[in-house]
């Protein structure tokens, strides 16, 4: 609950935030700003009706490469909330082997317990540096075991004090705290020292089968896990710099209350979870397939009948306790070229009750793919290179001259959206980033009309465009 009402941002700032990445789409940004809002308004509504309150799941319809699996991304993140996302033609009915619909909730709920973990761990972070300070410093100066009862040293401190006449406590305190501030200024950063550190090697098991099957295979992964559990502290020996954020992460995992952290983390999925169903028309009937029987259209409607009572709402057991996803947020996703949304069981279709057909995108939206979005290609393939100490610049008739050639071909040969941009940039940059930086070590370079043109020449030429397709 807590993401949510800190952030407590409105629709309008939902889109706003989406815009930066995203171009065009609208219909979709808006809608998923209503039900990421809609968690924050149930929270805070009457508590007699609050759990009343279901939310209303969400199928975006659009071809590849459009800013399906983007905007659920984005929104995510907006939301600090557990996140999801599956694809639905991974998962096969209760009687063949593959996983199960459930195991996208276990999923989820391993998700969240890492988010909130990582919560806590920040919180405490300041005690934990402090505990991995002193864990450095007992590794550079042991300190000296105390010997005998009732004994009293002089002080270590004031302008009298006589190494002579000093104990080994004593002298062993005082050149700790020297390296205690060497070691705050930074001065041993390059020191190796050896460290005792947690293994993180555990043995892997996965089981597929039927229902079930999939959960008992993780508590035996947890049963292998905890053999030897005494055994699984291994000796490296690093840098301090890196020492300290191994024994730093340590210490803070010490602090956190993990049982609390399970408890926070269900109640988080279940209030805030958003799943992210990809390719969900792949287990739509085709209704020109409609009158066939066997094969993989059996499975493609068990999964749409062992999805329908997650997506309702039911009680999903996991091995950190059950999960109830009757608030869960779930947001389907697929291009329905072959099959329609229609094709789908009608008991399936009613609980995806806002759908939102995405545009296929233009010529004008490459454009400003190119230029606006804070992730922009141009930007990435201007910091790469810049890396190298190379600057380039793009003319505002190269952008447009690159739209162009990427929505022609996506009109020639097959849509596949802004996917395609990524193709033509590395056609356009194959030949400069293999100069640089053996040929090309510094200097300005700028990617005009005539540039591009040269560079793709071959793809506007060639009728068979059949090698640019991904």
């Amino acid at each position: 609950m807590q993401p949510i009402e800190e952030k407590n941002l409105t629709p309008q700032q939902i889109v706003a935030e989406l815009n930066k990445y995203i171009v065009g789409q609208n219909s979709a940004k808006r809608s998923v700003s209503i039900a990421l809002r809609n968690r924050w308004r149930r929270l805070n509504a009457d508590e007699e009706i609050r759990e009343e309150i279901v939310p209303n799941n969400i199928l975006l319809i659009g071809p590849t490469g459009v800013g399906k699996t983007e905007i659920a991304r984005r929104l995510a993140r907006l939301a600090h909330a557990p996140f999801m996302k599956v694809e639905a033609s991974k998962f096969t009915e209760v009687g063949y082997v593959g996983r199960d619909v459930e195991s996208m909730i276990r999923d989820l709920t391993d998700v969240a317990i890492s988010m909130v973990k990582q919560e806590m761990q920040d919180r405490v972070k300041e005690k934990a540096a402090e505990n991995a300070e002193k864990r450095i410093l007992d590794i550079l100066i042991p300190p000296v075991k105390k010997t005998g009862v009732g004994f009293k040293g002089s002080s270590t401190s004031g302008e009298n004090f006589n190494p002579q006449d000093a104990s080994d406590a004593e002298l062993n305190e005082r050149t700790r705290e020297r390296f205690r501030e060497k070691l705050r200024n930074g001065e041993l950063e390059n020191r190796e020292i050896e460290i005792e550190v947690k293994s993180s090697k555990n043995p892997m098991m996965q089981v597929f089968g039927p229902q079930g099957m999939e959960e008992m295979g993780i508590n035996l992964q947890d049963m292998l896990g905890n053999i030897g559990k005494g055994n699984k502290k291994s000796k490296r020996k690093v840098p301090i710099s890196e020492a300290r954020e191994l024994l730093t992460e340590e210490e803070a995992e010490k602090l956190i209350d993990h049982e609390s952290a399970v408890q926070e983390a269900l109640e988080r999925v279940q209030k805030q979870g958003i799943v992210f169903i990809d390719e969900i028309d792949k287990i739509a009937e085709s209704s020109s397939n409609s009158g066939g029987k066997g094969g993989a259209d059996v499975s493609r409607q068990g999964v749409q009948r062992d999805l329908l009572p997650i997506v309702e709402g039911s009680a999903v057991n996991t091995k950190h306790g059950i999960v109830n996803t009757d608030h869960i947020l779930f947001i389907g996703s697929g291009a329905f070229h072959v099959s329609k949304p229609s094709d789908m069981i009608p008991e399936l279709q009613g609980r995806f009750p806002i759908r939102v057909e995405l545009n296929s995108l233009t010529e004008d939206d490459f454009i400003d793919i190119l230029s606006k979005p804070k992730n922009a290609l141009t930007k990435q393939y201007i910091a790469m290179l810049d890396s190298e100490g190379v600057q380039i610049d793009f003319t505002e008739d190269a952008i447009k001259e690159i739209a162009r050639i990427a929505a022609e071909v996506n009109t020639s040969v097959e849509n596949i959206g802004a996917r395609r941009l990524h193709t033509i940039m590395s056609s356009l940059f194959d030949e400069l980033l293999f100069a640089v930086p053996d040929d090309i070590s510094s200097g300005e370079i700028t990617i005009d009309k005539e540039y591009v043109d040269k560079q793709l020449t071959d793809i506007v030429k060639d009728k068979d465009l059949s090698h640019y397709i991904l």
